[in-house]
């Protein structure tokens, strides 16, 4: 590996930008630049990142356009509302990576709906499985991007659980039920009373009810790219007790006439050369325990025929597949290295 390009992280001390750090630290093509945060300004990265040992000493400094200036890409690993206005200072020779929501919804009154400020902007989006209307992949408007807004967790879930069906034709996207399993580090590390271990441990505890989450839009934009004409989704996200991981269940109306059999092809197509998405063997359902610590999304697919529904199962690492993850996945294909670069499809186990 000859190409070396330098990396910035802004966050550095969440949960976020710590997966992201983990990851760069063990990529071949890159070379950790400055970590930078706004609270944790002055301290050194072990103190809130332990686990990263290689980069455990490092200064965490504060987040400034200067800081960050002089790399070839700059990660934010920012709130959400946060990353708009430090992007808006780095020039436009930078790769910048935003793994916040303030440049993944294209709809300004969408943004305002369910945010409350202003709409930043729209960058080309990191997924790089999304199937586009025409056949294509998104991962095509990625290469040579010059900015990237990293998906939601519980978006990429349900879209890669899901959209093989929508563009197959085979499901009727204006009727779908989500419901997810989802691992506290979600929530960020924030300290809030709900989020404690006394409160959290032994209980599960469902939040954002009744169209109230901000990841309803995301999957709805993408549904609509995939090529559903209208998209109908009842979203229901529930806290468990796993400090991360998704389970994602997504239920679809089978169009009426379908062959069971031609619901699995259509799975099994649409992931066949996918590196980072695996349709399991038919009886085998997805787990979050296989996908702890890898860049992976395991999906299973039936057909309820008794209710006429079909029912994706998708698993995958909030902090990997779902944000730092998918990061890298899409810098690598800005950059021009090969997509996988860095990232494994092992899990850690037990």
């Amino acid at each position: 590996m000859h190409m070396s390009v330098s990396v910035a992280v802004s966050g550095a001390s969440g949960y976020a930008g710590g997966e992201v750090l983990r990851l760069l630290s063990s990529h071949p093509g890159v070379e950790v630049g400055a970590v930078t945060a706004f609270s944790s300004a002055g301290d050194r990265l072990g103190s809130h990142q332990p686990h990263l040992r290689s980069l455990a000493d490092r200064e965490i400094l504060p987040t400034s356009a200067a800081t960050l200036a002089g790399h070839d890409v700059v990660v934010l690993a920012l709130p959400h509302g946060a990353s708009a206005a430090v992007a808006a200072e780095l020039g436009e020779g930078v790769l910048v990576l935003d793994c916040a929501a303030d440049h993944r919804l294209a709809d300004p009154a969408a943004w305002e709906a369910f945010y409350g400020t202003p709409h930043a902007g729209t960058w080309p989006y990191g997924l790089p499985e999304l199937i586009r209307a025409d056949g294509s992949r998104q991962r095509d408007e990625l290469v040579g991007a010059h900015r990237v807004a990293v998906p939601g967790c519980n978006v990429t879930a349900v879209t890669l659980g899901i959209q093989p069906g929508v563009a197959r034709g085979v499901v009727e996207a204006a009727d779908l039920v989500a419901v997810l399993a989802v691992g506290y580090s979600g929530a960020g590390r924030a300290t809030r009373p709900n989020l404690l271990a006394a409160e959290g441990m032994g209980s599960a505890v469902p939040y954002a009810v009744a169209g109230a989450h901000r990841h309803i839009p995301e999957i709805e934009q993408n549904l609509r790219a995939v090529g559903a004409e209208a998209v109908g989704l009842s979203f229901t996200p529930t806290l468990v007790p796993m400090s991360r991981g998704i389970l994602a269940t997504t239920t679809a109306r089978l169009v009426p006439g379908t062959d069971p059999a031609a619901v699995r092809a259509a799975w099994a197509e649409a992931y066949a050369d996918e590196p980072f998405v695996e349709l399991l063997p038919e009886g085998q359902w997805p787990s979050t325990a296989a996908t702890v610590g890898a860049n992976t999304a395991l999906v299973q697919v039936a057909v309820d025929e008794r209710a006429g529904r079909v029912v994706t199962v998708c698993a995958l690492d909030n902090l990997v597949k779902g944000t730092a993850g998918a990061a890298v996945q899409s810098m690598n294909l800005a950059l021009g290295l090969p997509e996988t670069l860095g990232l494994t499809i092992e899990g850690v186990a037990p």
